[in-house]
């Protein structure tokens, strides 16, 4: 299994908006893409960075790293795109790739 993991740092002053957009479109926008098997949504308690600012992750379950690739090459910029452009400024992004090896 293969988990595509995106942290998201976000302004406090977007934050209800974010998660409105994030659950109603972009989520379901990367779901749709048909690479995913699941996805959860993660916010960061502790510890706490900055008070301007709230950490998510987003965590996407993967059957291989093939889907992987083929969703990078294919489909990511395009969605990534449509956050920035939605969120310009308000937002820090890293992505990285895991495999699952024990559950």
């Amino acid at each position: 299994m293969i988990i595509y993991s995106v942290t998201v740092i976000i302004k406090k002053d977007v934050e209800d908006l974010w998660l409105k957009w994030m659950k109603e479109i972009h989520i379901p926008d990367v779901m749709k893409t048909g690479y995913f098997l699941d996805w959860k949504l993660r916010k960061l308690l502790s510890p706490e960075f900055s008070g301007e600012e709230l950490t998510y992750v987003i965590e996407y379950t993967l059957r291989s790293l093939e889907k992987y690739n083929e969703y990078s090459e294919k489909a990511a910029a395009q969605l990534q795109k449509e956050h920035t452009k939605k969120f310009s400024g308000k937002f820090k992004a890293t992505r990285a790739v895991y495999q699952l090896v024990l559950q």
